[in-house]
């Protein structure tokens, strides 16, 4: 477990280094139509759209390593809490804040 929990603390200075970076970018954007053009406003508030999707999603995924932190911690990591069975380390190493198995999360996306 000391792996995964290097691995997901690794991802999370990630995380918070991305963070760190793109703050600018999903700052409020500037209205003024003497300093820049309607179209140039237009690319800059879609750029602030897509930083602020992205920041959602950084969030998002901070939320589910610190989740498998706590799993870890709880001796609950690598077992999926639907069926009991032990998810694949495959599977966790690809992303190791998944929830599921692999049968679990198929059945799961059948039903959605």
């Amino acid at each position: 477990m000391s792996d995964f929990r290097a691995l997901i603390k690794s991802r999370i200075a990630e995380l918070e280094d991305i963070a760190d970076s793109s703050r600018e970018a999903t700052a409020t954007v500037e209205l003024d139509q003497t300093r820049q053009g309607r179209l140039s406003r237009m690319d800059a508030l879609q750029g602030q759209a897509m930083a602020q999707a992205a920041e959602q999603r950084r969030v998002h995924t901070l939320s589910r390593l610190q989740s498998a932190l706590a799993r870890i911690e709880s001796g609950r990591f690598g077992e999926c809490p639907e069926c009991g069975e032990e998810i694949a380390t495959a599977r966790l190493l690809a992303d190791p804040a998944t929830l599921l198995c692999l049968d679990c999360a198929s059945a799961r996306e059948m039903r959605h």
